[in-house]
């Protein structure tokens, strides 16, 4: 097969598109052939050299993709070739084929494209997964999303105001302000112009809100636990 490799050798570390080995698949995975992927930031951090594969992972960069099933292990039940998948990788999602454990594979929603679906696993299992399975959220909570912009960040505005809930977002510039609130945001807050603690008390009434999802840090923290209501999340 071919895949993007990384030319570490060079200063610049440009990418070659470039015969590699063909993915081998153990008893419990599944042989994708590979029709979209997509970019994320840990994608070029690991280009720069500042972000290594996981241990077993291939070197090859991407971390998602979305394709159709060309071979399965042994003890593979789930699914058959010719399935169209999406998933999750710890690598090789550059390259024309990857291997893939069974249970990281997805199917791709009805009416997806392979474009639309390899966009799905990082940014939306990363959202859902903060916000739905380790905060919790309960019908009516209010969330404020810190990086409104960014790729999860967005993904949470989406999964947010489809389940109902209050969502405040903080960016960067009025571009982003905008498309935040065509997103669903009940309110995008620029914090370059205002004070998003301010903002957001003002927005909510002087309540503040019950979980905040943070990709900043920083000096965030002590503003982020003064905006959550008793019992909050971050």
């Amino acid at each position: 097969m071919y895949a993007i490799q990384i030319q570490q050798e060079q200063p610049d570390r440009p990418l070659v598109w470039q015969e590699s080995a063909d993915p081998v698949i153990g008893p419990d995975e599944v042989r994708v052939m590979i029709h979209a992927t997509a970019l994320n930031r840990a994608d070029l951090a690991q280009r720069a050299g500042h972000y290594p594969p996981p241990p077993g992972a291939p070197d090859i960069l991407g971390l998602e993709m979305a394709g159709t099933v060309a071979e399965v292990g042994a003890n593979v039940q789930q699914w058959r070739p010719g399935d169209p998948v999406c998933a999750l990788l710890g690598g090789g999602g550059y390259a024309e084929a990857v291997a893939v454990h069974q249970e990281m594979l997805m199917p791709i929603p009805l009416g997806w494209s392979f474009e639309e679906a390899a966009a799905l696993p990082e940014v939306y299992l990363t959202a859902f997964v903060n916000l739905f399975m380790e905060a919790a959220l309960q019908p009516g909570e209010s969330v404020l999303v810190h990086g409104g912009a960014s790729g999860v960040g967005t993904a949470a505005i989406q999964l947010l105001h489809n389940a109902g809930h209050t969502v405040l977002v903080t960016v960067g510039t009025p571009e982003k302000v905008a498309r935040c609130r065509e997103l669903g945001a009940d309110a995008a807050i620029n914090y370059r112009e205002e004070d998003f603690a301010a903002a957001v008390r003002a927005a909510s009434g002087g309540a503040g809100v019950d979980v905040i999802l943070d990709m900043v840090g920083g000096d965030y923290y002590e503003r982020n636990i003064d905006l959550l209501k008793l019992k909050g999340r971050m």
